[in-house]
């Protein structure tokens, strides 16, 4: 049965890898036996990120690279094929928001930088459609892979002061059922497209928004906690399980699927 969930020698690219969820779904691939390709723009996170990876006994290569550039996403695809032969899975973590697309609680959509909001919506969407295309075509050519693209709770239902993630993620949710349903058909049912959509989750991003300065809770986070079933937010390593598993062969007949990891929020009314 263990077998089932076994991606050792499985050739895994992540991007964003020198983020908080990239580096977390990085260790934990790489202590799964993954081979593990880290893409990350920033050299300085993406080498210390290479360098913890490989303290842990990993086969691990990175490439600094833009998500959003597609010649250079190419470039990486051979270099990877060149050096292992093939690639099983795509992680596309890398994405985030600006302050200019987040809305400030006495804040309209009118005041909105419309700038950020194209900035947010292109990182957020293309930044995993561009990779999914290059990283997928040689996935497509080998008949074998999985990708898993990250949705969120504000694809779900509306979420206040997030317009530009917001709909970014509503787009991730329709793009991965779509490309699962293109997969599966023109290329055979072992390329696989799933996404998780996680709940709340404290990390750089967000922090600033969900915790006070002195560590209480703000409003905001009084809100999520009240509409989540567990009464917490998740810890960053509980998304690894559902990740590896939709990588594995006890997931090959599910493909198409946005996954909550999300301690109940999305299925709570409130009431």
């Amino acid at each position: 049965m263990n077998e089932m969930f076994s991606i050792a020698g499985k050739v895994a690219v992540i991007t964003g890898a020198g983020g908080v969820l990239g580096g977390s779904v990085a260790r934990s691939f790489v202590k799964a036996g993954a081979k593990v390709v880290a893409l990350d723009l920033r050299q300085e996170q993406l080498d210390a990120r290479v360098a913890e990876l490989k303290e842990l006994g990993g086969d691990v290569i990175g490439f600094v690279g833009n998500v959003l550039d597609i010649e250079s996403l190419e470039n990486t695809a051979k270099l990877i094929v060149e050096k292992w032969g093939r690639i099983d899975i795509l992680l596309n973590i890398a994405g985030g928001n600006l302050p200019g697309a987040t809305l400030n609680p006495d804040q309209h959509i009118f005041d909105m930088k419309i700038s950020d909001w194209e900035k947010v919506t292109n990182l957020n969407l293309n930044g995993t459609v561009y990779p999914s295309i290059v990283f997928g075509k040689v996935m497509a050519d080998q008949g074998e892979g999985s990708i898993i693209n990250m949705s969120s709770m504000a694809a779900i239902s509306a979420i206040t002061r997030v317009p530009g993630y917001s709909v970014a993620k509503s787009g991730i949710s329709n793009f991965t059922q779509w490309l699962a349903m293109e997969f599966a058909m023109k290329y055979g049912d072992k390329v696989r497209v799933n996404a998780l959509a996680p709940g709340f989750f404290i990390g750089d991003q967000n922090r600033a928004v969900l915790l006070n300065p002195d560590g209480s809770l703000t409003d905001r986070s009084k809100k999520v906690l009240a509409k989540t079933p567990m009464n917490r937010f998740g810890d960053i390593n509980e998304l690894n399980g559902a990740i590896q598993f939709l990588c594995s062969e006890a997931a090959s007949f599910i493909t198409g699927v946005v996954l909550p990891v999300d301690g109940g929020f999305s299925a709570y009314s409130g009431v």
